[in-house]
């Protein structure tokens, strides 16, 4: 990674590429932001896209893809079977995790849906750091069960811990030791996505793995933030600092059985699938392809994408590419700090994490202050964020509310989008909205699916507190209606 220092002391990121395609933003006025947010139920997955400014909802297919990535894709091979597509694909993934089988489907969630239906039976219990809404919801929709077995330090929201997604290795082995006969594999999440993409070690990963595989069972990997975990490995432990992100990723590959991702944020296209070192697992999983995604040599992908993604894989390699998403992260997470926002520390992977519980606390957790927070951000600036708090959460069989161990506002950012000053702009409307939160109230359900809620139910507010927060912004600001 190029080392560069500004002759000022100033310390800011700076991009490693330069623009060569432009997309027009437009910032609608605060009094339609309000109206906006409403008309979505107040669940920013459902505004649409003309009323957004900066979109930090996700880094997950929307990335810009290099030149490199866009030339590959004019030569793509479409036949249906037998695509060499296909094959340059696959020997990549041979060539960066040493895996022979390849199992393509559309997206990370559609390889989980393949995963968990090989291997998860009524009563299964998958052992993992922590768990993902889509990777939670396959387990139990089939009657498996999650255990998390994070190390405490994983959800403490400020902490100096520079692998806080790693596995505390007693719980694993209580785990195994009271329900080994249950568990078909473990799961691990690398850059572990819902307490604000913490890494894991490579020492934690290869222990777990050894421990695994000591009971006779899989070890799974999430790979989709692969590249921001590399990217910690390498900067933080002492041991990896001499070996490459090649050696890294060999390394961990090495004690894989298993390795699945989303494209669309691992590469850079958009697609999935399933990497394996052993022909019994890949044959044990390979009919599904068919069935559900399309055939074996493309799996429901456009295979101009799977072109995109062979490159991106490879520039994963390097550590100018994988730089970028967490240098940024890290400058917005430390301004925010400086000026008293409450966020996630240390900087982790694929965005900057707001701790609502902090930032509103005079909003209670049954009234989703992680959603509410997420509406009051969009209302402040035009920021879409993405709660990952109980809205993102399901209720319990009972009926009763799941409350989420950590109620976080993620703002992704998307790797090469976003440029400095709108980062800045975006602290800038944070920090407004930081001074004026004793405006901001709750939210209530109007309408709320059985499962993964987050991504399609309607609330509204508890109270008049978006029309205060309207009044209070045109007060201090005087944008243009």
């Amino acid at each position: 990674m190029s080392e560069i220092q500004f002759y000022t002391g100033e310390n800011i990121p700076l991009e490693l590429h330069k623009v060569r395609i432009v997309q027009k933003l437009d910032l609608v006025p605060v009094e339609r932001r309000a109206e906006a947010i409403n008309e979505a139920g107040n669940n920013t997955f459902l505004l649409k896209n003309k009323d957004i400014f900066l979109d930090m909802l996700t880094d997950s297919g929307v990335n810009a893809m290099s030149d490199r990535q866009l030339a590959a894709m004019m030569i793509a091979d479409d036949s249906y079977a037998g695509s060499a597509t296909f094959t340059r694909l696959t020997d990549k993934l041979e060539e960066i995790f040493g895996t022979k089988y390849f199992l393509p489907s559309h997206q990370g969630r559609a390889a989980e849906n393949i995963l968990a239906m090989t291997f998860v039976r009524k009563g299964s219990i998958i052992p993992m750091n922590y768990h993902f809404t889509t990777t939670k919801a396959h387990i139990t929709r089939l009657g498996g069960y999650v255990e998390e077995v994070v190390i405490d330090e994983g959800i403490k929201i400020t902490s100096d811990h520079p692998f806080k997604g790693n596995f505390d290795l007693g719980k694993l082995k209580r785990v195994f030791e009271e329900k080994g006969d249950r568990i078909p594999f473990v799961r691990i999440e690398a850059g572990t996505n819902l307490i604000g993409g913490q890494p894991l070690s490579l020492e934690n990963i290869e222990a777990v793995a050894d421990m695994t595989h000591s009971y006779g069972k899989l070890v799974v990997m999430d790979a989709s933030l692969l590249q921001d975990n590399l990217y910690f490995i390498k900067t933080r432990e002492e041991s990896a600092k001499n070996l490459s992100i090649r050696e890294i990723t060999k390394r961990i590959s090495a004690k894989m059985d298993i390795i699945y991702f989303s494209a669309r944020k691992l590469g850079f296209a958009r697609g999935g699938g399933i990497a394996i070192h052993d022909e019994k697992l890949y044959l044990k999983m390979r009919e599904l392809v068919p069935m559900f995604e399309g055939f074996l040599t493309y799996g429901g992908m456009s295979v101009r994408e799977m072109e995109a993604m062979t490159v991106g894989l490879e520039e994963t390699m390097d550590m100018d590419v994988i730089s970028q998403g967490p240098l940024f992260i890290k400058y917005m997470t430390d301004e925010l700090v400086k000026l008293g926002v409450p966020v996630v520390t240390p900087a982790g992977g694929l965005g900057c994490h707001l701790d609502a519980t902090r930032f509103i606390p005079q909003v209670k957790q049954e009234e989703y202050p992680a959603g509410a927070l997420a509406a009051a951000v969009y209302i402040a600036g035009g920021i879409r964020g993405m709660e990952r708090g109980t809205i993102s959460e399901q209720r319990e069989e009972d009926g009763s509310e799941h409350l989420a161990s950590v109620e976080l506002l993620r703002l992704a950012l998307p790797r090469r989008v976003f440029t400095l000053s709108q980062v800045k702009y975006a602290i800038d409307r944070i920090k407004w909205l930081y001074d004026h939160r004793d405006l901001i109230g709750g939210l209530r359900f109007t309408e709320e699916p059985s499962s993964l809620r987050f991504f399609f139910g309607r609330l509204s507010p508890t109270s008049a507190w978006q029309e205060k927060l309207v009044k209070a912004f045109r007060n201090d600001f005087k944008e243009s209606l």
